[in-house]
């Protein structure tokens, strides 16, 4: 039987997914992120999915979404999205922290993953955190700058308002950016997927990323996975795919 737990750790309002049996013991971490405007709820498939396999899963909301949502999106292009984005960033450290002083991650085996918004955290996160075994990225894009630049470019062409300096507001994101820093993926595993027809994050930006680095040293272990036609939607076979991806890179089989 499968425990869902909610719980607050450093502040961050999280549901912990483990084996009800195993719940103390030393376990592999998954942190898996939802996307934009929804919240840790909504990944709650996937987390049954992976604790089934005796992994603990964890669901943090992000803030100004699920029970952090406590204003409106701003009215400035982009600007909540990537603050949100910045603080899973930091909040990632607190998590990791909460459960190493516990002493239950097995053999340090730390996944992460998530999906749109979540898929670009995770993105991120690979840039700054070699203690990452695996992880995993849903219609999410290894290329935020040109996304920034995409989403500057339309709001301009819309004539909607947008900072003049809305670039230099976002420069961190730069330090970020798994496609100026392709070598952090020092050879781990990493599964990439996108639908063709994803009418709000670029196809293009993971399939190029993607030719960029799957015949390097440090992308030899780079998988990208593709639907035909699909738009911006994850399925529950993807969702089992992702789940043998993780168990087959965080737990010890037998041969």
């Amino acid at each position: 039987m499968k425990n869902v737990r909610h719980r607050k750790i450093s502040g961050i309002p999280v549901l912990e997914v483990v084996p009800e049996a195993l719940q103390n013991d030393a376990l592999p971490l998954v942190i898996y992120y939802h996307g934009w405007q929804t919240s840790k709820e909504l990944v709650l498939t996937q987390a049954r999915k992976l604790a089934k396999q005796n992994i603990r899963v964890l669901l943090p909301d992000a803030m100004n979404h699920g029970e952090r949502k406590y204003e409106a999106v701003s009215k400035i292009p982009a600007v909540t999205f990537w603050s949100s984005i910045q603080y899973n960033i930091i909040e990632f450290n607190l998590l990791l922290a909460f459960f190493n002083k516990k002493g239950l991650i097995l053999n340090q085996k730390i996944g992460v993953g998530g999906l749109s918004m979540g898929g670009m955290t995770t993105c991120a996160l690979l840039t700054q955190h070699p203690e990452i075994t695996a992880a995993v990225c849903l219609m999410g894009t290894p290329k935020p700058i040109h996304y920034i630049e995409r989403i500057i470019r339309i709001t301009t062409e819309r004539k909607l308002a947008i900072p003049k300096d809305l670039a230099k507001l976002l420069s961190w994101v730069t330090e970020y950016d798994l496609s100026f820093h392709p070598e952090s993926l020092a050879g781990r595993p990493v599964l990439f997927w996108h639908g063709t027809q994803d009418p709000k994050v670029p196809y293009e930006d993971t399939a190029s990323f993607y030719q960029a680095v799957k015949d390097t040293a440090y992308g030899k272990q780079v998988q990208f996975l593709t639907s035909e036609g699909t738009g911006h939607l994850v399925s529950t076979e993807l969702m089992d795919t992702v789940t043998e991806f993780l168990v087959d890179q965080l737990t010890e089989k037998d041969h």
